[in-house]
């Protein structure tokens, strides 16, 4: 059986209507995590609506939940000195009870970055900073001391501590489509990559083929990475439709659906969606 996870946009809601949703996805087995993502703009007009912070919502929806995994899928490296995003990883692992999954990319939204100030810089640029930046994590959570003198971040003697209740640290999931850099970047450090909204299983099989080509050139073992998909949860399709499709991610070698909210922040939406894939995986 595929597995379900389930993603809110915190954005053109309210934080009680996110919090119905996500208990109740808490108690329904199949969906196994629940995501938001680490925007400051809705992504979806009016662009001046509302918009929660992904973060500081984790950490609430983590003591709001007892089961289900959660993560922001996914980060802008851009967003944060990677030795800030280190800390915040272990925090929320241990106020989690280990649930936390970190979901990490190079960052693209040019309109909040630009309001903000936060350098986006080259497609180049981004891919090196999120090579970089994630060599920064991956040392503070797995080290007692870094020391990194690189081209966007230095660190002398730096702690983290404590580690992450999951060992050797949170899994580090990677989104993106890059075939020569992004893809190479989860090929050496990912325990998930993520591809968002696919539209066809051929179209996620042949970027598979591509991070399989990078693991074997670094020498990683392609098995241990688990492969998830992003699939819109239309209100306007029904549940069977849906169920039906993300059978087909499965066919392909898909690990992991992941439902991203479109329409109403509804908790009955659930059950439903919930029936229908259990049904379709036979």
């Amino acid at each position: 059986m595929g597995r379900h996870g389930l993603k809110t946009p915190p954005h053109h809601g309210t934080w009680a209507e996110f919090l119905d949703v996500w208990r109740a996805a808490d108690e329904i087995d199949v969906f196994e995590s629940a995501w938001n993502w680490d925007h400051f703009y809705p992504l979806a007009p009016p662009y001046d609506g509302p918009n929660l912070e992904g973060w500081t919502m984790l950490a609430a929806l983590a003591q709001a939940t007892d089961r289900i995994r959660i993560g922001s899928m996914v980060n802008g490296m851009h967003h944060r000195h990677p030795a800030v995003t280190a800390n915040m990883i272990t925090t929320l692992d241990h106020i989690s009870g280990g649930r936390f999954e970190f979901g990490i990319g190079a960052g693209w939204n040019e309109m909040e970055s630009g309001a903000y100030g936060l350098e986006l810089g080259s497609l180049e640029a981004r891919s090196d900073r999120l090579e970089e930046g994630l060599e920064v994590i991956v040392s503070l959570l797995t080290n007692t001391e870094t020391t990194h003198d690189g081209t966007y971040f230095q660190l002398t003697g730096a702690l983290c501590e404590p580690k992450c209740v999951q060992r050797p640290h949170a899994p580090i999931i990677v989104g993106g489509k890059g075939r020569k850099r992004t893809l190479r970047t989860a090929a050496r450090f990912a325990d998930g990559w993520d591809m968002a909204f696919p539209e066809t299983p051929d179209e996620w099989r042949e970027l598979d083929d591509v991070l399989q080509a990078h693991c074997a050139d670094v020498g990683r073992d392609q098995s241990e990475i688990t492969r998830s998909v992003h699939l819109p949860f239309d209100p306007d399709t029904e549940p069977a439709r849906l169920a039906e499709r993300a059978e087909t991610f499965f066919a392909a070698g898909v690990d992991l659906v992941v439902w991203s909210n479109r329409g109403p922040l509804d908790p009955g939406r659930l059950p439903p969606l919930a029936d229908a894939v259990t049904a379709a995986s036979g």
